[in-house]
């Protein structure tokens, strides 16, 4: 609220500006991230308030906004509810999370015939508060679905450059690795190792759903059954079980599956397997130790990438 005021101007009426708005907390989605770690120890997060109007109808400055990098494939989540809000899924797409409040009138706005020296003005609004929950799932080509030690670690260090921790025990992976498999002729794509499922993961069981939601953005899914296993084809339909009871959706994906560690076993062995495992989906004998049957498992992978 202000009255202009000069020297030879007593009663120069209302003159007061605008209060300028408050600050956005803004989220950007940025391909130069691949987590949200930089975020974990940042709980609260508050932008400037936007300054007063001034005099001469002067408008005041607008808060400063707040824009958070996040990794491409960011879901934001109400925290109370749990309701998905928004995904951020292309480079440098940018969404408002909390909105600054709007800045408030001048009194010069509300002078009338009337009331030629309003005396008042209007107070800005309040900013937006919430809580939020940032979840990550990863993008990639082609999902590593397996159970622990089913050599899915080992095969992402030697198909791409990627260094994930490799033991005999299980759950070794804790974490998702990403990794770029050169094809021909210069082309490539990514894979990803999610770490292993057990049966009952969709209840929560082992490390559950922390990761099966990544599984949800990939294109194809790989199958890895090791060939120590008593039944391949009953391994198979448990993993895809629990696939179908976390997501429905994601049996619709392509698949492929791979028969790990077959550097212990023979030929013969292999066609005596071959016999019994699903009809429906190309299957590839592989070891990641001698090299065998990995540039076929490529060509599988990215004949079902192009469908």
């Amino acid at each position: 609220m202000h009255l202009h005021r000069a020297k030879y101007i007593p009663k120069g009426g209302p003159d007061g500006g605008d209060g300028g708005r408050g600050g956005h907390i803004v989220l950007k989605a940025n391909a130069q991230f691949w987590t949200l770690i930089h975020l974990k120890y940042r709980k609260h997060i508050k932008a400037d308030d936007g300054e007063k109007g001034g005099s001469a109808l002067r408008k005041g400055k607008n808060g400063t906004d707040i824009v958070l990098d996040v990794p491409v494939g960011t879901v934001v989540k109400d925290a109370d509810s749990g309701e998905i809000l928004f995904e951020l899924m292309e480079d440098g797409e940018t969404r408002i999370l909390c909105e600054g409040g709007k800045g408030g009138w001048g009194n010069d706005h509300f002078k009338t015939a009337t009331n030629q020296t309003p005396r008042y003005a209007q107070p800005g609004e309040d900013g937006q508060e919430g809580a939020f929950i940032l979840e990550l799932k990863l993008l990639a080509d082609v999902g590593l679905v397996g159970f622990p030690n089913a050599g899915k670690s080992t095969l992402l260090s030697v198909v791409t450059s990627a260094k994930p921790k490799i033991a005999s025990y299980a759950f070794t992976t804790l974490e998702p690795n990403l990794g770029i498999v050169r094809y021909h002729d210069d082309r490539s794509f990514v894979m990803a190792d999610i770490p292993g499922i057990i049966e009952g993961a969709h209840e929560g069981k082992g490390i559950g759903t922390r990761f099966l939601r990544h599984i949800e953005r990939n294109s194809v899914l790989l199958f890895m059954v090791s060939c120590e296993e008593d039944d391949i084809a009953a391994s198979y339909k448990t993993l895809l079980s629990e696939l179908k009871l976390y997501n429905p959706e994601l049996t619709s994906k392509e698949r492929v599956l791979a028969i790990t560690k077959c550097d212990i076993i023979d030929e013969k062995i292999e066609k005596e397997l071959a016999r019994k495992l699903p009809k429906r989906i190309p299957h590839v004998f592989i070891s990641s130790a001698s090299g065998e049957g990995l540039d076929k498992l490529k060509d599988e992978l990215w004949k079902a990438l192009q469908k």
